[in-house]
């Protein structure tokens, strides 16, 4: 594949973490995560978004979830050990993380901020994330990316019908 190597993907080689980036046209009206699975022929369970969030402390958090998900707030603060925690507004995501809507990847922010990877991640061998841009999403194992940037594994979502007893596929 011919994919422009991101920060994103020249961290992975770096790492030597094995993963294999997926490209789709990308629009405007429509940076949804489920779209991208839609266009991707995956299925929404195994991509996940990232989330920037800050607590009651003012410190920053990171929550990746399937896109087809909802977070919790109240699971997400405990999970940070915040009282409570709010996403942040889209205009201060690039001064924060240097990624923009839609293309917010839990590796290379500017900063490492404590990351929060949805339990259901360990259901599948490999999960979807941003690979940094719009259109660009990189496959790899939810342990591996969880080591890299130093995530933890934790109850994000609301239940819904995809939980975590659900053998791995």
């Amino acid at each position: 594949m011919n994919a422009k190597k991101t920060n994103v993907l020249r961290s992975l080689d770096a790492a030597g973490i094995a993963y294999e980036v997926k490209e789709y046209a990308v629009s405007e009206a429509d940076l949804s995560g489920l779209h991208a699975a839609e266009l991707l022929g995956l299925p929404a369970e195994m991509i996940f978004k990232t989330l920037v969030l800050r607590g009651s402390s003012l410190s920053y958090a990171v929550c990746c979830i399937p896109v087809a998900g909802e977070l919790d707030l109240k699971k997400a603060a405990r999970a940070a050990g915040e009282k409570s925690i709010e996403l942040i507004p889209v205009k201060e995501l690039q001064p924060l993380t240097g990624y923009v809507r839609g293309g917010c990847s839990p590796i290379g922010m500017k900063k490492p901020f404590p990351t929060f990877i949805d339990e259901t991640a360990e259901l599948f061998d490999r999960i979807g994330i941003s690979a940094g841009q719009r259109g660009m999403q990189v496959l790899l194992a939810p342990g591996d990316l969880a080591s890299f940037i130093s995530a933890v594994f934790a109850d994000l979502s609301f239940d819904n019908e995809f939980s975590r007893t659900k053998e791995k596929s």
